[in-house]
């Protein structure tokens, strides 16, 4: 098990972290199954666009370039399934950004809205001090993980249960809800599995995953190591 943290958008624009990057790190971590932060029901559009149009117009999964420009196009030369693992659904979307807008024009909630907002400013920080934003090996990492979750504590605490399926722990729970599925259809099978989610996931993931006693989990940097050092030496 290896959990590749993801920047999305950043993917197309970040020099040490680009979409070359991220097909080479999945090359070398050769999976068996890669878990993705894609919703099941957009999935089955998306697949058969690749297929027949060689293209994604799907609305849901377009806005992930590490999908549509390295994991979709790596089927083409790798055996490995794609496991579309979101609980994430328009509805839950919707509702969320609705719920948020209330609060912030609610005066009930000033105080709480500004503790959150400081934890947000307190993690930007905390992410500075830490690391490089753009590092890949920084963004793997305990200390990335360590960092964020100022923020999501706050969030959590917070709004969690305001938002409802939306909230930090609820959509993470849909989250590992079908993670967890996938790996116990493929229970002892040996096989590898890459959990391909925005890297803020990490943190929760990992936690969860290590109460299973019936998988290893890998660290990124031995394949980090040898794509980016790879990379340097040409």
């Amino acid at each position: 098990m290896i959990i590749m943290g993801m920047i999305h958008g950043g993917h197309s624009t970040n020099p040490n972290y680009n979409i070359e990057v991220v097909k080479q790190l999945i090359r070398e971590i050769d999976p068996d199954f890669i878990l993705t932060e894609l919703p099941p029901d957009r999935y089955p559009v998306a697949r058969k666009e690749f297929d027949e149009l060689d293209t994604i117009m799907e609305s849901r999964v377009r806005v992930f370039p590490e999908y549509v420009d390295a994991v979709f196009p790596l089927t083409r030369e790798m055996d490995f399934e794609i496991i579309p693992t979101a609980g994430w659904t328009k509805p839950m979307n919707d509702f969320r950004n609705k719920r948020l807008r209330e609060i912030q024009a609610d005066t009930a909630w000033t105080e709480r809205w500004a503790e959150y907002q400081a934890a947000g400013r307190k993690s930007s920080e905390a992410l500075k001090a830490a690391g490089d934003s753009n590092d890949p090996y920084f963004i793997n990492s305990d200390a990335y993980d360590a960092a964020n979750e100022i923020r999501y504590e706050a969030y959590n605490r917070i709004l969690n249960d305001e938002l409802l399926l939306g909230g930090w722990d609820n959509i993470n729970i849909a989250h590992y809800w079908n993670i967890e599925k996938a790996l116990n259809e493929h229970k002892n099978e040996g096989k590898r599995f890459l959990i391909t989610y925005g890297a803020g996931h990490k943190g929760w993931f990992l936690r969860e995953l290590h109460k299973r006693d019936d998988i290893k989990i890998i660290e990124m940097k031995p394949y980090l190591d040898k794509v980016l050092k790879d990379k340097a030496s040409k």
